[in-house]
């Protein structure tokens, strides 16, 4: 049967060892130690918890969520511009300024307002850099 060591569930579920680890430790995932002390996940059960959780049929302790997307950018909301249809909302994250465009009805479910901390997660396959004309 395949196993997987905790640093190698960590990197096919993109959280950290440390979340593996918590996870084993509370009972959530199951883990045996191997014949050098090591915990090893079965991988049936990692297969198991994923799917759970991908169901959002998992237990959750803190609202882990799984995403392909890697680039977050934690921040305060600045400035939310609402019309009938869409919303502008600015986050700045750090030292970067962050714009996105959604729908209002997104913006209103997720209560974005001027204070409010939230993620900006970026997901594209194509990235576009343009110079300007060259006199």
């Amino acid at each position: 049967m395949t196993t997987f060591r905790i640093s190698e569930a960590a990197a096919l579920l993109g959280v950290s060892a440390d979340t593996v680890r918590r996870w084993v430790d509370g009972g959530r995932l199951p883990a045996a130690r191997d014949e050098h002390g090591h915990r090893r996940v079965p991988g049936a059960d990692l297969a198991s918890f994923v799917r759970d959780q991908a169901r959002g049929t998992a237990p959750s302790e803190h609202g882990e969520r799984f995403s392909s997307a890697r680039n977050r950018m934690r921040g305060i909301v600045t400035d939310v511009v609402r019309d009938g249809v869409m919303a502008q909302v600015e986050i700045q994250a750090g030292p970067f300024r962050v714009v996105s465009l959604m729908s209002r009805e997104a913006a209103d479910d997720l209560g974005l307002r001027v204070g409010v901390v939230a993620e900006a997660v970026v997901k594209s396959t194509t990235v576009i850099v343009e110079l300007p004309d060259r006199d």
